[in-house]
């Protein structure tokens, strides 16, 4: 009986998703990335949802995320190691796979690292939309490393901020960023300090990166009517927010499992009420019920976004006609002699030990 063959796999490096989103358009590539996390968010009762798996260590957090809806499954290796850039490297790496349910066979390999960016700050603004007043227009950045300029972006094309206020410990992290907004057009001004930030402001964004349990935002710094993007409180042990913010707010948040062991909610007894951001897209419960009531996005990232943003990178390859493969599967033309392949690779090379090489 004839078997089928080998199903390509398609590849997406970093240069190539690079310049696939520079020939969409950044602000195209977060809409459309935005329109595939919520158009998932809203088929939630299709998915296998899990927490994702970590391992932890002194200097940071390896984890594994997988999502499915029972036709195709993902799964992100991703890290997060606040001390990296020390040595040259990226706080956040990370790369992804598409598979078919039906065979297991891998569809897509893909970096996330820069896809991931992406997939965060349209998650952050999809909930700000859901959440957050009408005609929001300054919005405070607080932590300005490697994901600020893709929340600023995200806020500016997607939501309608004019004007963002930056603070961050690090003053060079924060002329960067100020660098690379006025690139894009934007308006941005230094902060003197979080509190100095955050000062009349229509969001909040906290995105910081130390793995440690931080007081980023206070109850005093809380202005009627705020809506928080609290993204930085994202493994056990690390946290942005005073629990007195908690408490003042409606808290919403990705996957409650999760969140209630790595988000900011960390902190907060098991009852305390939160709510999924899937039922406020959905309408089964209200977003912003007052204008001054104050809501937080307890945003620790959740693998069905990563699911939403390799469908979204797959697609747009295809829309490009970007169709680089690699083998990552071998090609066997019987698919229950592995070592035949095996094999025949040796009898055209070096012999390897108990296998010699063919006369």
């Amino acid at each position: 009986m004839k078997t089928a063959r080998r199903p390509a796999t398609r590849f997406l490096a970093a240069g190539r998703a690079a310049e696939m989103i520079a020939r969409k358009g950044l602000a195209a590539s977060l809409e459309g990335m935005a329109a595939y996390i919520r158009e998932d968010f809203l088929r939630w009762r299709e998915f296998q949802k899990t927490s994702r798996l970590a391992s932890h260590s002194d200097a940071g957090v390896i984890e594994l995320m997988p999502a499915s809806d029972g036709r195709l499954y993902s799964l992100k290796y991703v890290n997060g190691h606040p001390g990296n850039t020390r040595l040259g490297l990226s706080t956040v790496m990370a790369f992804g796979v598409l598979a078919d349910v039906a065979t297991g066979a891998p569809t897509l390999v893909s970096e996330l690292t820069l896809t991931t960016a992406l997939r965060t700050a349209a998650t952050s603004a999809v909930a700000a939309l859901a959440l957050g007043r009408e005609n929001m227009r300054s919005m405070a950045l607080i932590g300005n490393g490697a994901q600020s300029e893709f929340q600023a972006l995200a806020f500016h094309e997607l939501c309608g901020v004019e004007e963002f206020h930056l603070f961050d410990v690090d003053p060079a992290a924060t002329g960067k960023l100020m660098h690379n907004l006025r690139r894009l057009g934007l308006v941005a001004r230094r902060a003197a300090s979080a509190s100095d930030a955050v000062r009349a402001c229509d969001i909040v964004t906290t995105a910081t990166a130390d793995k440690t349990r931080a007081t980023i935002l206070t109850p005093d710094m809380i202005e009627p009517g705020m809506h928080i993007n609290a993204i930085g409180g994202d493994c056990p042990g690390k946290t942005e927010l005073h629990p007195g913010v908690l408490e003042m707010a409606r808290v919403f948040v990705e996957y409650e499992p999760q969140t209630r062991i790595e988000g900011d909610i960390q902190q907060m007894p098991a009852d305390f009420p939160v709510t999924e951001l899937w039922r406020v897209l959905a309408g089964e419960v209200a977003g912003r019920q007052l204008e001054q009531e104050v809501t937080v996005f307890d945003s620790v990232g959740f693998a069905l976004e990563d699911f939403s943003a390799l469908r979204y990178m797959r697609d747009l390859a295809d829309e490009l006609g970007v169709h680089d493969e690699i083998e990552l599967i071998p090609d066997l033309a019987e698919p229950k002699n592995l070592f035949g392949y095996l094999a025949a690779a040796c009898r055209s090379t070096t012999p390897i030990r108990g296998l010699p090489r063919a006369a």
